[in-house]
């Protein structure tokens, strides 16, 4: 238990806040305010209270009228009991697939001393980052040599190796998630296993699959996969397992109900970070949901949030931690910390986190003090180091994996060895996955694909490549590490990873194109096609006349133009929220083109939701298509595209209202108001399982483009549906399986399997996603549970089947604490989206 001489009164010095954050983007570094509170030694409170050890130096929240002084809430001890203690940590059994793993990490950690095991769980101090002295890795763990263990590498991100050379750009989760692509997805993941395996990255920080994009404006939302959790779990599973097929551990993030940025961490005026209230029935049903699709494709590491959960600190909650992803999810790998999310010692430790990142005055030498004198017990150690070791040799990277971080230098401006890690065999993977999720959405008097244009005139701050793209440092780190340099060279990033939340923050990036958002899940490419590079390349084969302006907000619209191409943005980034979903410079620049030009097309490389109804029926509009963060292809996809090589076949990962009011509350993020001023409040609760389509079906709006959508240069038709339970199943309520990574086993089992025939009806080859929705008696009026792409050339069919398991078909039971099957009646319907389903069917359990 903390006491005196133990974790909690170590020095603050490395775990100031945004400190992580700091070592990762040393453009960062500056003086901060330190306030160190007391830990109260009970046990039982320890993952309930996680008290912040410091607090730091931004922009304030909301302020405090004088009606609202007499109830504030100033103390963190009005929240105990809000997030139910769980203890102790269930220690890692190698269970299933880790058996042979287990064995040797149990074999290994016998042999280390108290120091050598706290070190596996503790980052390397002063090493890491940009200006790294060991290398350029995120973050670090120290070799131990008389052990042959050559240490960990962990970078970012969940797109590829960012910040550092001759690497790849790949799609960004969002784009995946509109390709809805199993098998592209995992090519993607292999391809970048393969890089970050080169580089000698160790630990791959990805895939994102929280936030899962319940805020619409969240800042996070481009980096992962999609707003529904079936969509989002199957493509981080496929994730999963594709970059370990490489030797390379995920660390699925983040963990859990870290859906906006602003006040994911304490800001100035002692406010803590804002709190996901999630009830349990939610919790499970929505954001846990793709966390055990990860779990159950055996991810060997899980980051823990900032923000607090049931007012527990996200990376301190017993709970979620020890309840949740080790216990019911039976996860055999490491917690690891998001980059200075640790806010107590010895609490966090019990609570369930494994290893700290990238370093914290918290662990490392007072960890050893802590075990020494009874604080925290020792098995809790040997299962901290355990687990870590234990993926170590589950990804077999004590058989020739390369030196940690050998080609990431810690300073690329220096001359350093280059490790080429591209591979050509990854080039159609990157076009595939470029051109898969482009969105079409609107195509008009047969507007695409382009024929030969005799002009073609371009507008917009997004057809061409940045003005700068290199190592030039701007105060500290080059805005190309993280995503800035089409984003006034990272200004609001850099601002937001400071903490403010009331800054004038963009809405675009004008500057240049989007290969990313930015962040730590930014790309880096060594090499780009821009929109406006390619055109130029397809304008010349053809004999086209190009006439173009990125700057004007009016420009000179040449009335002879075949077509005019608007290539436009709306940006996100790590650090802060959206300001909103549609601005008034990009409305502005379509409607002048629009009402000077009869064939205007639209495109759009977007990080999330943006609205469109201020101009999309404007009759000169013929086209709109969502390009959304195509990587470093992105030229040559949209080419590819516009010119009907290829054949759109994306669909929204997300539903596109008419009205910011749609979406109600959960437009924006949650600020610190009232009582909660200090303590700011996110109440998940409010609206459960209802959000994105959802949300609009069960109250009647009509969306723009609904969930799902997408269009063809071609037709689909759907017909043939049979459903067939399976007689062998076993329909009880509740699984009798036993725990294994993922849950309980029987979760898994096959209840019934529903086929439909799928017809290419044009004269075009073509991709049809067919969808398949489930109405679970009490829930939503549908939900999810079923998606295959088929590429079907003109005028063919096939037959697709999919399979529905009986966690798909199950509410979770909050009494008995199970996945329950219930008897009765579930709709089923298949489709092209989740409002076209022209095939409607009964399952009966």
């Amino acid at each position: 238990m903390p006491g005196d001489g133990t974790a909690e009164t170590a020095p603050l010095a490395s775990t100031k806040r945004g400190g992580g954050l700091r070592q990762r983007f040393p453009i960062l570094r500056h003086k901060r305010v330190i306030t160190a509170l007391a830990i109260l030694p009970l046990l039982g409170l320890l993952g309930l209270i996680a008290l912040r050890n410091r607090h730091g130096n931004s922009a304030s929240g909301s302020g405090v009228g004088p009606d609202d002084m007499q109830d504030l809430i100033k103390n963190d001890t009005f929240f105990y009991g809000q997030s139910e203690p769980v203890y102790p940590t269930p220690p890692t059994k190698g269970t299933g697939a880790w058996a042979d793993a287990y064995d040797k990490a149990i074999k290994f950690v016998g042999q280390l001393t108290i120091e050598e095991k706290a070190s596996l769980a503790s980052g390397v101090t002063s090493s890491t980052g940009t200006t790294g002295t060991l290398n350029g890795c995120s973050g670090n763990i120290a070799a131990i040599e008389r052990m042959n263990f050559t240490g960990l590498c962990l970078t970012d991100a969940g797109q590829g190796v960012r910040a550092t050379d001759f690497v790849s750009g790949f799609p960004s989760g969002i784009h995946v998630g509109a390709s809805w692509n199993k098998e592209l997805a995992r090519s993607r993941a292999e391809s970048m296993g393969s890089e970050f395996r080169v580089k000698g990255a160790n630990i791959a920080l990805g895939p994102v699959v929280g936030p899962l994009g319940r805020v619409v404006r969240g800042g996070r939302n481009w980096e992962g996969f999609s707003v529904d959790p079936y969509l989002c779990g199957a493509l981080a599973a496929e994730t999963v397992e594709g970059i370990q097929s490489q030797g390379v551990i995920t660390s699925t993030k983040h963990f859990i109900g870290n859906e906006q940025e602003s006040y994911r961490q304490p800001t100035e005026g002692n406010v803590e970070s804002v709190s996901a209230n999630i009830d349990d029935k939610t919790m499970h049903e929505l954001y846990l949901w793709p966390f055990q699709d990860a779990v159950h494709a055996g991810t060997g590491n899980v980051m823990c949030s900032y923000n607090r959960v049931n007012n527990s600190y996200g990376c301190a909650n017993s709970k979620t931690q020890n309840g949740l992803l080790k216990t019911e999810l039976g996860f055999q790998g490491a917690i690891t910390s998001d980059w200075g999310a640790l806010h107590a010692g010895v609490a966090t430790s019990l609570a369930g986190m494994d290893m700290v990142m990238p370093n914290s005055d918290l662990w490392g030498d007072e960890l050893v003090k802590a075990v020494k004198n009874g604080s925290i017990p020792e098995a809790r150690l040997d299962d901290m180091a355990t687990r870590i070791i234990a993926s170590w040799y589950q990804m077999k990277q004590d058989q020739g994996f390369p030196k940690p971080g050998v080609g990431i230098a810690p300073d690329l401006t220096m001359p350093h060895e280059i490790v080429d890690a591209r591979n050509i065999s990854a080039r159609k993977i990157l076009l595939d996955g470029a051109i898969e999720g482009h969105v079409l959405l609107k195509n008009t008097n047969n507007a695409l694909p382009l024929k030969k244009p005799k002009m073609l005139s371009i507008f917009g701050y997004s057809a061409r490549s940045p003005d700068q793209w290199n190592y030039k440092s701007n105060g500290g780190v080059a805005a190309w590490t993280f995503g800035g340099e089409s984003a006034y060279l990272g200004r609001d990033t850099n601002a937001g990873f400071n903490g403010e939340v009331s800054a004038d923050f963009t809405q675009i990036a004008p500057n240049g194109t989007l290969f990313s958002g930015g962040g730590s899940g930014a790309v880096t490419p060594a090499s780009v096609s821009a929109p406006y590079d390619a055109l130029v390349d397809r304008a010349y084969d053809d004999g086209t006349a190009l006439m173009w302006d990125f700057f004007s907000p009016d420009p000179d619209v040449v009335s002879a133009s075949d077509a005019c191409l608007v290539i436009v943005n709306a940006f996100a980034s790590e650090g802060f929220d959206r300001p909103g979903i549609r601005d008034d410079f990009t409305d502005g620049l379509i409607r002048h083109v629009a009402d000077r030009c009869s064939n205007t097309i639209v495109i759009f490389h977007n990080a999330g939701v943006r609205l469109v109804d201020q101009w999309i029926d404007h009759k000169n509009v013929t086209a709109l298509m969502f390009a959304h963060l195509p990587g470093e292809a992105s030229g040559r996809a949209l080419v590819s595209l516009l010119y009907g090589e290829s054949n759109p076949s994306g669909k929204l990962p997300y539903t596109v209202a008419k009205n910011e009011s749609d979406y109600a509350h959960l437009l924006g993020p949650d600020l610190p108001e009232g009582r909660f001023t200090k303590f700011p409040q996110s109440n998940f609760s409010t609206e459960g399982v209802y959000i994105d389509y959802r949300h609009f079906d069960a109250r009647n709006i009509t969306p723009r483009y609904e969930f799902g959508f997408g269009l063809s240069y071609t037709t689909f038709n759907f017909s043939d549906l049979v459903i067939a339970k399976n007689q062998i199943a076993n329909t009880d309520t509740f699984p009798t399986g036993p725990i294994l990574e993922g849950g309980q086993d029987d979760l898994w089992d096959v209840v019934a399997s529903v086929t439909a025939a799928v017809a290419n009806t044009g004269a075009v080859d073509g991709a049809e996603v067919a969808q398949l929705y489930v109405g679970i008696p009490g829930g939503p009026a549908k939900q999810l549970r079923g998606f295959e792409k088929t590429f079907l050339n003109a005028s063919t069919a096939t037959t697709v089947r999919f399979e529905l398991t009986r966690r798909d078909l199950s509410i979770w039971d909050v009494v008995a604490q199970k996945w329950a099957l219930q008897s009765g009646d579930y709709d089923v319907f298949v489709g092209s989206s989740s409002r076209q389903l022209p095939l409607q069917g009964v399952l009966s359990i």
